[in-house]
């Protein structure tokens, strides 16, 4: 990447950074989004699979229930029947009522929890679409925007002095096999601390099912009754565990990338040394490749950034499944036995968490919404890191155009 020593001259200025890093920031959320509320949807749906569900409703169906109800239908036991806790329903047995038409609500029921639940990537996009509208599927484009522009220029400019910088202590202290590492989770760590509120949002935004408006006004209302409850710390739930993926998400993509780009170039120019040498070196080579410089850039940018993010994305995968629980986690399930109050897994500690969705769900569900994730941070990291190369790339040729002709 910014490996190259010309990264790092005089002739780019920090706000022209600045314009690249927010170029590929804006490109990337617009494309990748509906992949995010995908991921969002299917690491925040409660288990079991709805069949079970469908067991279990129909065991209450058969049995004689002597508890009120109307029409068969009541407002109860939400935590066992509804998906994401939101259908507006659940099924018992009226006093001395049909058993068919109880069947009947076993099946409106299942209908609509396995409308609610999704089994792959596709089949998240293709419900979403047709039941909450197309829209739906870039809900919380808005504060992913507001999110990831400035934790992108924070970010990437940030790599970059760090990285490059002769000022810098990671150039100082530490080699070129290590300093992206360093670098990369240093920039990681200071981005995703400032947008960590703007992304508690975002997340709550797409685990919404609803398909109602005031997507935004609703979510600000939780997130303050949020903050009444456990204060202005809680904008930062999930902090914890967003650094526990980012920071070692941001060391191995800067690492694969550096490598991986550093490989490629090797390659082109082991490549081109032997055309040189052929009969059929001239001038025009070097012509050409002064003309193609602008696409390799971007073609090397793009092939090393997709398969670095991609590799980094399902390494840290348990760590997102904890960070998108505790986000919509709206802290009702704690309960008082005795005088000691008992958590919820949700407001347990990181490690805890996750060894209770290992217990709970299986290796399975630590990475579940992996498929969603990888599609969209492959394209993300690839899209974002190549028009930030090429942004970079342009405004340095337009600032040697502008010198020159001084």
């Amino acid at each position: 990447m910014s490996g190259d020593v010309e990264d790092t001259g005089p002739n780019i200025t920090t706000g022209q950074k600045m314009i690249s890093a927010m170029s590929g920031s804006f490109l990337s959320s617009l494309l990748v989004t509906p992949f995010d509320v995908v991921r969002v949807r299917l690491q925040s749906q409660p288990q079991p699979h709805p069949t079970s569900v469908y067991d279990h409703a129909s065991a209450q169906v058969l049995s004689s229930s002597s508890k009120t109800s109307i029409s068969g239908l009541r407002s109860c036991c939400r935590e066992v029947f509804f998906a994401n806790n939101n259908l507006e329903y659940c099924l018992t047995a009226s006093r001395g009522g049909d058993l068919s038409q109880s069947m009947q609500q076993a099946n409106c029921v299942l209908k609509e929890l396995q409308n609610k639940s999704f089994t792959s990537t596709f089949d998240g996009l293709q419900k979403i679409a047709r039941q909450e509208g197309f829209t739906t599927l870039w809900r919380g484009l808005s504060p992913t925007l507001i999110m990831g522009i400035p934790a992108n220029i924070i970010y990437f400019t940030g790599y970059d002095w760090l990285r490059f910088d002769k000022n810098s202590f990671v150039n100082k202290l530490f080699s070129d096999n290590y300093a992206p590492l360093v670098a990369g989770s240093i920039a990681r760590i200071v981005a995703g601390t400032v947008v960590s509120p703007i992304e508690m949002i975002r997340t709550r935004m797409q685990a919404r099912t609803s398909t109602g408006g005031n997507h935004f006004a609703k979510t600000v209302k939780g997130i303050n009754k949020t903050i009444a409850t456990h204060g202005y710390s809680s904008l930062w739930r999930g902090l914890t565990l967003t650094l526990w993926r980012d920071v070692p998400f941001s060391g191995i993509y800067w690492w694969g990338y550096e490598t991986i780009r550093e490989n490629l170039t090797a390659f082109r120019c082991k490549e081109r040394e032997k055309i040189q040498r052929s009969e059929s070196s001239n001038k025009q080579l070097i012509q050409n490749h002064t003309r193609e410089s602008h696409s390799e850039t971007f073609s090397d940018s793009f092939i090393a950034g997709s398969i670095s993010g991609a590799v980094a994305s399902i390494l840290t995968m348990p760590f997102d499944v904890g960070k998108t629980r505790r986000q919509v986690f709206v802290g009702s399930s704690s309960v008082i036995i005795g005088d000691a109050k008992t958590l919820a897994p949700e407001e347990r500690s990181m490690l805890r968490f996750l060894w209770h969705i290992l217990q709970e769900e299986g290796i399975s569900g630590l990475w579940r919404g992996c498929i969603p994730r990888t599609l969209k941070v492959a394209p993300a990291c690839a899209i974002m890191i190549s028009c930030y190369e090429v942004g970079k790339r342009g405004f340095r040729s337009l600032n040697e155009e502008r010198s020159g002709r001084q």
